[in-house]
């Protein structure tokens, strides 16, 4: 009996280390520390906090009450979003099946014959079986698909929430656009008004002679190439409201929408830990689930190599005892216990063995890459921000400082002190001036919304 003990105890101690019954780690060469950059500090590592933008719900960062609504919508409608969710309710009926295959399997299989020699007669016969078959989990056959098709249901969840970041982040990006252009429009036609009266101006100062006809030319050349840009403005608004509807899964229709200097967004940012990315990002866990379905498969696969032990049985009713029909019928009762050990399959499990292994390095490759890629796409928001930021503050001058030219240029063009082509030019340096930073808000505000989305912001409803 001791022998015995021994013996069980040493063939669990080998089974435990061929991984067939391990649960997955995550492996300790992954690489999830440092993972993105300080925008201030000369070590480029970001300092260590607790707080983590990601963690923000979305209204609290969207708070414009149009916006809301739309994003609300395009939870419900978008077509994405519905698609991910159905992978899921996949995984979760692969679970089921996953679960259940511990249960025995039951078949009810009657039969009836009906049987006459040589015009004799005739013999009826009956079986009303119940057969049962169990498969024994002793090598994980069982235990590990179970577990593959529980991380695979994880993956479908996640990658659900990973849609689900993108489409908010999609939809306040391009509402956001709508209001830069809409803004850009505002701007441009202003000036295009203020250019017309230029033309006017300039035509009454040519009946008296005070300029010539080149610079009646050059003020129509300038008013009609503001104008011609309008035309840009108004088909980029059109397309940007089409492409805004298909988000939302509607036919193409205007948009309602606030304004862009009413846009209140965050401006004071956490970006968390770098290891919070493995929590927060539903892309990042989805790429582990990834690689701990392949580390199941790669215990599937090793399992093949052991026996499969299933008992079967059957239990029911039979008057064909002994091949001879007799009544009442009698009960019928059978088990029976099998073992299937691999023999002439070992090549291929070899390679299937081997193929898994291949896979889940694969997926470990894509798991570190996720993380990287994670932490580039933070260091990338949190420097956008910063250095917008900072443009903001001197385009703001630069926008100052180009009215103040314009507006002199017109007062020393109406002395006769200055040029009309003087005056053109400053006009326009002060457009170029407004249009750059209604970009450079919009930059500002993408910002934002990057960062948010790379540190797995709205990911929960």
């Amino acid at each position: 009996m001791k022998g015995k003990i021994i013996t069980l105890m040493c063939a669990t101690a080998l089974l435990s280390s061929c991984h067939i019954y391990k649960a997955y780690d995550r492996p300790e060469d992954i690489v999830a520390e440092g993972l993105y950059r300080d925008t201030v500090s000369i070590t480029d590592t970001l300092v260590s906090d607790t707080a983590n933008f990601g963690n923000v719900p979305w209204r609290e960062v969207f708070t414009d009450p149009q916006l809301q609504g739309y994003i609300e919508t395009a939870l419900t409608n978008n077509a994405d979003l519905r698609s991910a969710m159905l992978s899921v309710d996949q995984a979760k009926a692969a679970l089921m099946s996953a679960r259940l295959a511990y249960l025995p399997q039951l078949a009810l299989s009657p039969q009836g014959t009906i049987s006459s020699l040589d015009g004799n007669t005739p013999s009826k016969a009956y079986q009303i079986p119940v057969s049962a078959s169990w498969q024994i989990d002793l090598f994980g056959q069982i235990l590990n698909p179970k577990r593959a098709a529980q991380v695979s249901l994880k993956q479908a969840q996640f990658y659900q929430q990973a849609v689900q970041t993108q489409l908010i982040a999609s939809t306040a990006n391009i509402y956001y656009t709508l209001l830069m252009l809409d803004r850009q429009l505002e701007i441009t036609e202003g000036t295009a008004e203020v250019l017309k009266q230029y033309v006017e101006t300039m035509e009454a100062m040519y009946e008296h002679g005070s300029v010539n006809s080149a610079a009646i030319e050059q003020s129509r050349s300038s008013y009609a190439q503001v104008v011609a840009s309008l035309s840009d403005l108004r088909q980029s608004l059109t397309e940007t409201e089409n492409a805004f509807c298909l988000i939302l899964n509607q036919p193409a229709h205007a948009i309602e929408r606030g304004a862009l200097e009413e846009q209140k967004l965050p401006t004071e940012f956490s970006a968390g830990v770098p290891i919070q990315l493995l929590s927060n990002r539903p892309d990042v866990k989805a790429a582990e689930m990834s690689l701990a379905a392949c580390y199941y498969n790669t215990n599937s696969a090793r399992a093949a190599f052991y026996p499969q032990i299933t008992l079967s049985g059957t239990l029911g009713w039979t008057n064909s005892g002994s091949g001879i029909p007799v009544n009442p019928g009698k009960l019928l009762a059978s088990v029976i216990g099998s073992l299937t050990q691999p023999l002439f399959y070992r090549g291929t499990n070899i390679a299937r063995l081997k193929q898994a292994k291949a896979q889940e390095e694969q997926a470990k490759i894509s798991f570190q890459t996720a993380l990287l890629s994670a932490g580039n796409e933070v260091s990338n928001a949190l420097a956008l921000y910063q250095n917008t930021q900072a443009k903001v503050n001197s385009r703001t001058m630069q926008v100052n400082s180009s009215r103040k030219a314009a507006e002199d240029t017109k007062e020393l063009f109406n002395l006769g002190t200055s040029t009309y082509l003087e005056v053109l030019t400053a006009q326009q340096s002060y457009l170029s001036a407004q249009l750059s930073e209604v970009s450079d808000t919009f930059d500002q505000m993408q910002a934002v919304i990057n960062l948010y989305q790379a540190l797995g912001g709205g990911r929960e409803n």
